[in-house]
């Protein structure tokens, strides 16, 4: 039971909420416009789960072995850090990982699209392949883009442009501008924990030499762009509820609103990024709230 355990705490369950709200925000989209299809959904569900595991795995794997994770991180012990896996144990299960992600990937795909739609099918084909690679790229490899400070485009393309504007294609065959200020909203607050996460780090990150966007810019900077990210966040969706709005259900995402605000201040009054830890469940589980309350506001 141990040993299950330490594998599950190596998934990070915590980060999987986040990595599927632009799914269900886009199935919401779709379901709008008449094109929801519950074997889709499951499996476009299951294909993102595969990816964001195959993700905390592979930082995990690539961390530990260039010696990032060590006493200067503020974060939970990560598995091969904590010595509970060993590099080799790690690496078997990404490859394994690879295996999941790309059958299930296939089987979407094929789900979605059948033969009827080839430039479709082998979009996405090419899409789910750039995913597997991007997801073990980020940190691992001596080219890892993780630590060139390239990580924020991963997510903002990754969690926001392709998670919901790529999952609604999944279901109507087609692009709808209605997706649009959705997928951006949510890849900037993904955008936004990741920048949380590097602000928290950064001074282990620079003694081990990764090289985020946070080290490059300096924690005044980074504090600055988070503001961009949350506060454009805020702008775009509103300006979205307003162009769309049919009810006032439309509008019950901006509860959300709360949240964020209270953790503008907080970034800005904070005098210590160590101290941002807690921060990171918070804004990640307030983007998991706008998108299904953006979703389902939608739909009502």
């Amino acid at each position: 039971m141990k040993n299950v355990s330490v594998w599950i705490s190596a998934m990070r369950l915590r980060t999987l909420p986040l990595s599927i709200s632009g799914i269900i925000l886009a199935s919401c989209l779709a379901a709008y416009n008449g094109y929801f299809n519950w074997l889709i959904f499951t499996l476009a569900i299951l294909t993102t789960l595969s990816f964001q595991i195959l993700s905390n795995l592979a930082n995990d794997y690539g961390d530990g072995v260039k010696g990032t994770d060590n006493e200067d991180r503020v974060g939970p012990d990560r598995a091969i850090q904590s010595g509970d896996i060993s590099p080799e144990q790690m690496f078997n299960a990404i490859k394994l990982n690879v295996l999941i992600s790309i059958g299930l990937a296939f089987f979407l795909i094929f789900v979605s699209f059948g033969v009827n739609h080839f430039l479709l099918t082998l979009l996405f084909f090419v899409l789910g392949i750039a995913s597997v690679i991007a997801a073990i790229k980020y940190t691992v490899g001596n080219n890892a883009y993780g630590y060139k400070g390239l990580g924020d485009v991963y997510v903002f393309i990754f969690f926001g442009l392709i998670s919901v504007i790529g999952c609604y294609v999944l279901y109507a065959k087609t692009i709808d501008h209605v997706v649009f200020l959705p997928a951006i909203t949510v890849g900037m607050l993904s955008a936004a924990v990741l920048n949380l996460n590097n602000m928290r780090d950064i001074e282990s990150d620079v003694k081990s030499n990764k090289i985020t966007l946070a080290v490059k810019i300096g924690i005044s900077n980074a504090k600055k762009y988070q503001l961009f990210l949350v506060g454009g966040a805020i702008v775009l969706s509103a300006l979205f509820g307003i162009l769309y709005y049919t009810s006032i259900f439309n509008l019950m995402f901006f509860v959300a609103y709360i949240p964020l605000i209270l953790h503008i201040k907080k970034v800005v009054m904070n005098k210590d990024s160590k101290l941002l830890d807690p921060e990171l469940k918070k804004v990640a589980l307030t983007t998991v709230l706008l998108a299904v309350l953006m979703g389902i506001g939608h739909l009502l």
